[in-house]
C-alpha cells in the first residue's frame, strides 16, 4: 500500500464513522493514528458522550474484530484473560479464551475496577501476548485497546496507576458537545428508540486486518530525520526539568510520540515528518504522563497549558 492509498483509507474510515458519530473528528483522527502506530488510546469524559459508541463505529469501519469488557468492581483478571478449565469428558484442561482475544478491545469504564484487574491488561498492551498457566498465547498484531473512563472526581473509581497509563499512546478528553452538535445528535438519534448500533446508520466495513497491516507497513517508510528525533527528545526531556512538573515523561513517551508523528504523516500522504506532527500530538501523548507539583496543583495549573508552554519554549527545526 502506498502512502496515498493510506491517506485514502483513512479518509474512507473517517467518512463511515461520521455517518453516526457527531462532532468527534479529533478523537477519530487520534484513533486512526493510534491504530496505524500500533498504540492504545484512553478516552476520558462524562457519561453519555458516546465514547463507547465511537469505539464500536470505529471498529466496524476499520473491519477489526471487536471485543468489549464492561469493567466492574468485582471483575477478576481471569474474566479478561480466560483460563484453563478441566473438561471431565476428556479428563484434560481446555483453554477458554477471554474477551481480550480480539483485534480492537473496548475496555469500558476501566477505572471502575481495582488495580489488580486493571493490571491484567499490561502484558497484552505492551507485548501483545497473554500468558496463562505459563503458556504464552499471541494476540493479533493489530491488537488495540480503546479504554474509556469517567473523570477521577466521580465516586467509586480507581485511578489508573502510572505504569499502566504509560502504556497508552494517547489520552483524549471527550467534552460535552456544542449546542449545534447536540442538536444534530438529538435529531439523528431521537428518531430511533433503544441503544444506537453501527448497523442502523449504514456504517460499512471499508478496511480489514490486511489493509490495516499494509497501512502500518506503509507508515514505516515515512522518514524520521535526525532533526525531528532531536526535537522530540528535547521536548520530552524538557518535561523533566520544569518546576511545575513533579514527574516528567519517560523514554517510552518519546518513542510513542515519534511513532505517532510518522503515522500522522502517513495518514496525510507524506513520506516525511514535520515539527507540526510532533506538536499536534504532544498534548494527547503527554497529558496522562505528567504529574504536577503540589504548588502547581494548588495554583490550579493545567497539564495542557504546561505542554503548550514547553512546545513554545522548545526550538523546532526549520
Amino acid at each position: 500500500m502506498t502512502l496515498e492509498q493510506t491517506a485514502e483509507l483513512a479518509g474512507a474510515i473517517r467518512a463511515e464513522v461520521a455517518k453516526a458519530v457527531v462532532g468527534m473528528d479529533e478523537a477519530v483522527d487520534h484513533l486512526l493514528i493510534g491504530l496505524i502506530a500500533q498504540g492504545h488510546v484512553l478516552l476520558e469524559g462524562p457519561p453519555g458522550t458516546a465514547k463507547t459508541f465511537l469505539a464500536q463505529c470505529f471498529a466496524r469501519a476499520s473491519g477489526l474484530d471487536f471485543g468489549r469488557i464492561q469493567f466492574t468492581p468485582d471483575l477478576l483478571p481471569g474474566d479478561i484473560l480466560g483460563s484453563n478449565l478441566f473438561n471431565f469428558q476428556t479428563s484434560s484442561f481446555t483453554l477458554t479464551r477471554g474477551p481480550i482475544f480480539c483485534e480492537l478491545l473496548l475496555a469500558d469504564e476501566i477505572n471502575r475496577t481495582p488495580p489488580k484487574t486493571q493490571a491484567a491488561l499490561l502484558e497484552a498492551m505492551q507485548e501483545r501476548i497473554v500468558t496463562l498457566d505459563g503458556e504464552a498465547h499471541p494476540l493479533s498484531p493489530n491488537f488495540m485497546v480503546v479504554a474509556t473512563q469517567n473523570p477521577i472526581e466521580s465516586q467509586g473509581v480507581y485511578p489508573l496507576p502510572e505504569a499502566q497509563l504509560d502504556r497508552f499512546a494517547f489520552k483524549l478528553l471527550v467534552p460535552y458537545p456544542t449546542p449545534e452538535e447536540e442538536a444534530k445528535i438529538v435529531a439523528r438519534f431521537g428518531a430511533r428508540s433503544g441503544a444506537p448500533k453501527a448497523d442502523d446508520y449504514g456504517i460499512a466495513m471499508v478496511a480489514g486486518a490486511e489493509a490495516i497491516t499494509a497501512a502500518q507497513e506503509a507508515a514505516k517508510t515515512v522518514t524520521l530525520s535526525d532533526e525531528i528525533v532531536g526535537y522530540t527528545v528535547a521536548l520530552i526531556r524538557a518535561t523533566r526539568d520544569h518546576a511545575d512538573i513533579a514527574s516528567g515523561a519517560s523514554p517510552r513517551a518519546a518513542v510513542l510520540l515519534a511513532n505517532a508523528a510518522r503515522a500522522r504523516a502517513a495518514l496525510e500522504g507524506r513520506n516525511y515528518v514535520v515539527p507540526d506532527d510532533v506538536k499536534a500530538l504532544a498534548t494527547a501523548t503527554l497529558r496522562h504522563r505528567l504529574l504536577l507539583s503540589p504548588a502547581a496543583e494548588i495554583e490550579g495549573r493545567k497539564v495542557e497549558d504546561l505542554v503548550a508552554q514547553l512546545i513554545e519554549q522548545t526550538e523546532a527545526p526549520r
